[in-house]
């Protein structure tokens, strides 16, 4: 797979995220399966990623947390 940000190869990595999300909690997302590059570090996100990361953030919207930190792996 090559970057869409500028052609090189991607590798297999984990990306942590950091979300602040509208209800004030600061949530912060661990071990993210992603694609990195290896040339300019653009990450990537496989569709499935994404919609798991969308169920995650909408679930710690809905507790009153103000600081939260999540395993992708536990989550998902």
């Amino acid at each position: 797979m090559k970057c869409m940000k500028c052609g090189r190869d991607v590798y297999q990595s984990r990306n942590t995220e950091a979300v602040e999300l509208e209800n004030g909690c600061l949530l912060v997302i661990r071990n993210i399966p992603c694609q990195k590059c290896r040339e300019c570090d653009e990450i990537l996100y496989t569709g499935d990623v994404v919609q798991q990361l969308e169920q995650i953030i909408a679930a710690a919207a809905r507790l009153p947390q103000e600081v939260m930190v999540v395993n992708y792996d536990r989550a998902a």
